[in-house]
Formats: C-alpha cells, structure tokens, sequence
C-alpha cells in the first residue's frame, strides 16, 4: 500500500503543475515583467540627469497625450480586427464556404508579409494623414492572427458534439452561438491577444503619419541622441502591451466555458 501512495503523489504533483503552467502561468509572467519594466522606469526617471532637450521631450503632459493616442489607437484598431476577422472566419467554416478560406489566409498573409513602415505609408497615399489611416492600416496588418485562430476553434470542435445539438432540435445559428462559439472562445481570445500586441507595437510608427503615439517621443530621442528618452518610450510601449496581454489573458481563462 505504501508503494501505491508513493507512486501517485509525484503524478498528482505533475498533472497540478501542467495545469498551473497551461492556465495561470502567464497571469504570473505579464505582471511580473510589467512590474519589473515599471521598477526600471522609475529608477530612470528618478536618477537620471535630465538636461533641457530632454525634459522637453519627456514633458508628463506630452506623455500623457502620446499615452493616450497609443492607447486609442491600438484600442479601435483592434476592434476593427474582430469585428471583421471573426464574422470573416465565421462565414468560411460554413457549408458553402470553405474553398476560400486558404486563399483569404494565403492573402491576409502576403499582406503581412508588407513590412509595417510599408504598410502605414500605403494607407497614407490612399487616405491622407490622421489617426483614421493608421487604425485602418493596423487593422489590415492584425487580420491574419485572429481569423486564422477564429477558422482553427471553430473547426476543432468535436462533430459529436454539434451533431448532439442537432439531434435536440437546434438550427445551425443556435448550434453556432451556443456550442461551437463558446468551445472557440480560448482560441479566438488568444488570436485578439496576438494582434492587440502587434497593434500596440504598430502604433508607434503613427507619428509618420500625424497620428500620434509614443512614437513621437522614441523619434526624438533618436534624432536628438537622448537614449533616456529612447528607452523611456519603449518601456511605456511596452508597458501598454503587457496590460492588453494580461486583459487578454483573463478574458482567455475566465471567458472560456466551465469544463474546457
């Protein structure tokens, strides 16, 4: 007896751990390099000797404003992506559909392919400067992660289990909303996640274009050789990109339906 427990304790302890590392592992990681890249920023800000050029680039009140066109834009821009990339990857799993879903994919991923300087500057040409230009150009480079993860969840659902829904009487709209989406749901969260980040990091090229973000700041560092403000700037990037991902990451884990 005493050989049975001592061989099942250490596989309690493996399966507790898989579990802990699949499920909570990253709403460990993102706030604890969120903490530690706030630590930096604080210590930078605190201990450097900032001369005139920088204090001008490094205003609270520029940063705030640049924070918040960062923030808007990756916000908007990223909505656009799931309300046309999930209706999109909807329509190509359905009966009718199917022959064009890798070419949409093949197409989304050429269109990636554009490097994101490219990219901004083609919409600039099509539509002009403004903040518009730049969501719309982001939501063009973040389509492919979110259909792509919208066509894999809907069609890893077991057929067993939409056929089981059928057989009690549901029409396609209700199997769809009420079996094949919600058992989706973790992998379409997780193709948003991916593009919130991409958006995030995008919208530091705004600038090119007048749209505005900490971009501003990173440029000006860069032209007026100041590397604090360089690095100020892409740790406030960054920041914003770990709390999109860690929003994503409770929205992936606790939106999911009991039981998956």
């Amino acid at each position: 007896m005493s050989a049975i427990t001592i061989t099942r304790a250490p596989t309690r302890k493996r399966r507790t751990l898989a579990a802990w590392t699949s499920d909570q592992l990253d709403l460990i990681v993102t706030p604890a390099l969120a903490i530690a890249l706030m630590v930096m920023l604080v210590t930078v800000w605190t201990y450097s000797t900032f001369d005139p050029t920088t204090e001008r680039i490094l205003e609270p009140d520029q940063l705030a404003r640049q924070m918040w066109q960062q923030l808007l834009l990756a916000f908007f821009s990223t909505v656009a992506v799931v309300v046309i990339a999930v209706p999109v990857g909807i329509i190509v799993t359905r009966g009718g559909a199917p022959r064009l879903k890798n070419s949409m994919v093949s197409i989304l991923g050429l269109g990636q392919a554009i490097p994101a300087y490219g990219l901004i500057v083609l919409f600039f040409v099509w539509l002009g400067q403004g903040a518009l230009t730049v969501i719309f150009a982001l939501a063009t480079f973040a389509l492919l992660p979110v259909l792509r993860n919208t066509i894999v969840g809907l069609e890893q659902v077991d057929t067993s289990v939409i056929e089981a829904g059928r057989g009690m009487g549901m029409t396609g709209l209700q199997s769809l909303t009420k079996i094949e989406l919600p058992l989706a749901v973790p992998v379409i969260i997780a193709g948003i996640r991916t593009a919130t980040v991409i958006n995030v990091g995008m919208a530091s090229l705004a600038f090119l274009i007048g749209g505005g973000g900490l971009g501003e700041t990173i440029n000006a560092g860069l032209k007026l050789n100041r590397p604090t403000a360089i690095f100020i700037g892409a740790v406030l990037v960054a920041l914003l990109a770990l709390v999109f991902d860690f929003i994503g990451g409770l929205a992936q884990r606790y939106l999911r339906p009991h039981g998956v």
